[in-house]
């Protein structure tokens, strides 16, 4: 790929993208475009076809290799495979997420758990797992995705939100750890964009189609975002255009935190 490829450029950097074999997913449009700007790029992640078939159409600069976020052994596995392939990391992106339904008081504590370990363990982990080879690399730029559920209450996603709330912190206390290594950690917190995490089907995606108005309806911008919105801002983040920028929330949410765009005739 070489488009975008002199605007931010990102040769020599080697990336770890945790969720993106998604389709349609904020990971798969992150690793689309860090290889485009020139970095290589490992995808985890356990939709082992989706991931697989990115390989096989972007092999010369990515590969894919299996990823449970919340295993520890599976994050071992990975660098090993990054290490040998492409040398030591210089980026991560954390993208892998779920969301389920269900209030504080509805959740099963299964399905909180399993929130929990992907959602924030999963980012936790990442960071342990990625920062002694950017040591080694000299500094680096971490990047976790969060999401507008982790600045507000979120109706109906109680455990979801408690672990975006969760990756903010969970960034400013690795940004403070590791500033002297020369590794910086930042947070995107993205708000409705147009990505499969609510299902993985046609008729899922027709149904956000559909509801993309209601949606948009609520932010001031009047629409919602697109994966590669989200990517473009990832990768000012990695790079070095960022290099002052650690420890901080970068929202990209269309105005939705700013409140709805009031009507003129509503106004005093």
């Amino acid at each position: 790929m070489t488009e975008d490829a002199g605007v931010g450029s990102l040769k020599g950097t080697v990336a770890v993208v945790t969720g993106g074999a998604s389709p349609h997913g904020i990971g798969r449009a992150t690793a689309r475009l860090l290889v485009a700007r020139g970095a290589h790029v490992v995808v985890g992640d356990v939709q082992d076809d989706a991931g697989q078939a990115l390989e096989a159409e972007l092999g010369h600069s990515l590969i894919y290799r299996h990823l449970d976020v919340s295993s520890e052994a599976d994050w071992a596995s990975l660098m090993d495979a990054v290490i040998d392939r492409f040398g030591n990391v210089t980026a991560l992106v954390s993208c892998a997420g779920i969301a389920l339904d269900g209030t504080i008081e509805s959740t099963p504590m299964a399905d909180h758990d399993r929130v929990i370990a992907i959602d924030q363990t999963g980012v936790w982990l990442g960071i342990r797992a990625v920062a002694p080879s950017m040591r080694s690399a000299g500094g680096g730029s971490i990047v976790n995705i969060s999401s507008v559920a982790g600045a507000v209450g979120q109706p109906c996603l109680g455990s979801y939100s408690a672990a975006k709330w969760a990756v903010r912190g969970i960034t400013r206390q690795a940004a403070s750890e590791l500033a002297d290594s020369g590794i910086r950690v930042n947070t995107v917190l993205p708000g409705f964009i147009d990505t499969m995490m609510g299902g993985q089907g046609a008729d899922q995606r027709e149904s956000l189609r559909l509801n993309k108005g209601h949606s948009g309806a609520t932010v001031p911008m009047g629409r919602i975002g697109e994966p590669e919105e989200v990517a473009r801002l990832v990768a000012f983040l990695v790079s070095a255009e960022s290099s002052y920028c650690t420890g901080a929330d970068f929202v990209i949410d269309g105005g939705l935190l700013a409140g709805p765009l009031a009507e003129a005739a509503d106004w005093g």
